[in-house]
């Protein structure tokens, strides 16, 4: 049972920066306090892209709180599901991965989130959702492979890893956790298995997604493999319910609401305690409107250079200074209300808030003294080149001569030339030359000619 002092830190956990919390009759609640090295949590990740991001650390280090409590953390890679690609706020169907960039990107995610989250055994495991979503007959091995079968010290054969029995031994090779987990417990997802599990669950239901009504009502396209990926996350909760003797809590953001309250419909139909959904709010991105995003490229990714990492932080619009504070940092709820108080009273620079958070961020991910060399990179690139407060923003509008006369800031693409050829624009944040062909990068400062500068958003 936890002490008064771990209560104190549940209910900051359960509070804040959290959109919702859904625990209907308080058993998670109940448990944590009671019982917390009996909890298990679930966070799935699907590999779309090589980093994890800021938006992403928000929720990771939620969990780290959660470990230190005792609970288990069960780290869910949805390499199989990132085939199919999550729908969530896309107003377009995503583009089919590879394979081979999948595994790519989940081979990164380990050691990025190892640099969280505890690691031990007792309060971690991972797992990929490709263990009971793949069958054999999914197994597409390159041409003329050959697959060894040896039993014990003993080579018994050699097979073609195209036949049923290569592919069978390829299948027991892919197969990550299986003898360190329940190997009675995990097995492969049938067609079969899966109609049934759509049997009790109806077309209206999942309607009921706003994303899912805008597609239809703009007459954009909506394709039944991205309605059936709420249900898919559904049956990943069900499957890890199986293995780890019960699934208490999903956590992820508010956009993935809809898909963890499916989890708690699958595993009601299949008579499990349902799963308690803790959604946390989003963390905007670099421009200050959509949310972090790998797809949009308006992240920070954990794993960045400490001067990047503080330099992207520095660009971020002042609206966002107070949602960083809460989400980002461990500074006090109290201390983030002050801070809100003198941005709206305007007794502070903007400026001097954010240099203390991106300082604060940076020492998180990369320790004190880098943090300290970074903010000392940032003044002498920016301060001393006398960057205004108050710099004009334009949009991407193509490569960065296109983006510049676009945005008004250049009259001509022969005015832009000239400026190129002289060397008179510069990306400040790379402490370089531009080039008329460079891609405008996003949350970078531009300086053209001696007096003007814009920013990329």
């Amino acid at each position: 049972m936890v002490k008064v002092d771990a209560k104190e830190k549940i209910d900051e956990i359960l509070s804040r920066g959290v959109g919702e919390f859904i625990d209907p009759d308080g058993s998670f609640r109940k448990k944590l306090e009671n019982n917390p090295e009996k909890v298990v949590i679930k966070f799935g990740m699907d590999p779309t892209r090589p980093d994890i991001h800021l938006g992403h650390a928000v929720i990771l280090r939620k969990l780290r709180n959660l470990q230190d409590l005792g609970c288990k953390v069960v780290f869910l890679i949805g390499d199989y599901t990132a085939s199919i690609g999550d729908p969530t706020g896309k107003n377009k169907t995503r583009l089919e991965l590879e394979q081979k960039e999948i595994e790519k990107n989940m081979n990164t995610y380990l050691a990025q989130v190892g640099s969280i989250l505890k690691r031990e055994p007792e309060v971690f495991s991972w797992i990929r959702n490709s263990d009971w979503f793949t069958s054999v007959t999914d197994i597409n091995p390159s041409a003329g492979l050959k697959v060894n079968f040896s039993k014990g010290n003993n080579m018994v054969g050699v097979f073609n890893a195209n036949s049923f029995i290569g592919k069978a031994l390829l299948f027991e090779k892919t197969r990550m956790q299986i003898s360190a987990l329940k190997k009675n417990n995990i097995h492969t997802i049938s067609l079969s298995f899966v109609l049934s599990t759509l049997r009790k669950i109806s077309h209206n239901r999942l309607m009921e997604r706003d994303m899912f009504q805008d597609r239809v009502k703009n007459h954009e396209e909506l394709y039944m493999h991205e309605m059936m990926y709420p249900v898919l996350q559904g049956i990943d909760s069900y499957v890890l319910a199986k293995i780890y003797d019960g699934c208490d809590l999903e956590v992820g953001g508010t956009d993935q609401h809809f898909n963890m309250l499916m989890g708690r419909q699958v595993m009601t139909n299949y008579k499990q305690v349902p799963q308690a959904v803790l959604s946390f709010k989003i963390l905007e991105g670099l421009d200050g409107k959509e949310k972090m995003s790998k797809s949009l490229d308006n992240y920070v990714a954990i794993t960045d250079e400490p001067s990047d990492m503080y330099g992207k932080i520095m660009s971020i619009p002042d609206a966002s200074i107070v949602n960083y504070y809460e989400l980002c940092t461990f500074t006090s709820l109290e201390d983030v209300k002050k801070i809100e108080r003198k941005l709206q009273d305007g007794k502070e620079n903007p400026k001097d808030l954010k240099m203390q958070l991106a300082k604060q961020i940076v020492a998180i991910y990369h320790g004190e003294s880098k943090a300290a060399l970074a903010e000392g990179d940032w003044v002498k690139k920016f301060e001393k080149k006398e960057i205004p407060d108050d710099v004009e923003e334009i949009k991407v509008a193509g490569n960065l001569m296109e983006t510049l006369v676009s945005g008004g800031v250049i009259e001509s693409n022969s005015a832009a030339r000239r400026l190129f050829e002289t060397g008179s624009i510069q990306d400040l944040n790379e402490d370089k030359k531009s080039d008329a062909k460079d891609e405008p990068v996003l949350g970078h400062v531009y300086k053209i000619g001696k007096k003007k500068f814009i920013k990329i958003v």
